[in-house]
Formats: C-alpha cells, sequence, structure tokens
C-alpha cells in the first residue's frame, strides 16, 4: 500500500513527526515480528517518544492485544 505525500503532510501535522521518520519506523517494523510482544512494546514506546504522547500501561495492552490479535483497520489513512 503506498501513502500519498498529502497523507504524510495530514500525519506530520497532527503528529509533528516527518516522513522520513515515519518511513525508517515502517522500515523497522517490516524487519521485525509485529506478533512479539516485546517489539510491539519497543515501537509503542518509540512512537510516544516522537509524538510527544504518553501512552498509559492500559492502553499499550489495547494496542498489542489489537495488534496480535488482527484487529487493526486495514484503512489506516482513514485515521488521519
Amino acid at each position: 500500500m503506498g501513502f500519498s505525500d498529502n497523507f504524510f503532510n495530514k500525519v506530520e501535522k497532527r503528529t509533528k513527526v516527518d516522513k522520513n521518520t515515519i518511513l525508517e519506523l515502517a522500515k523497522q517494523l517490516q524487519e521485525n515480528d509485529l506478533k512479539n510482544e516485546n517489539t510491539l512494546r519497543d515501537v509503542i514506546k518509540k512512537l510516544s517518544e516522537m509524538t510527544g504522547k504518553p501512552v498509559s500501561q492500559q492502553q499499550e495492552d489495547k494496542i498489542i492485544h489489537a495488534v496480535i490479535n488482527d484487529q487493526v483497520p486495514n484503512n489506516v489513512d482513514k485515521m488521519f
């Protein structure tokens, strides 16, 4: 799935994370097992730090549960 510059502009405006950082993180995600809880916790922590938005333990657990159980929506671009 390719994302347009418009998508990256929306994400950057909302999160203050630039396109290159997003692409680097995406590459890291592709190279790791997304069903691995430790990998997911590391990614969530990095995203939290990059965006300056804290993630509670409860939120982190819900995110991990959703990813591991394939409950993440396919249309991520609609979230922004």
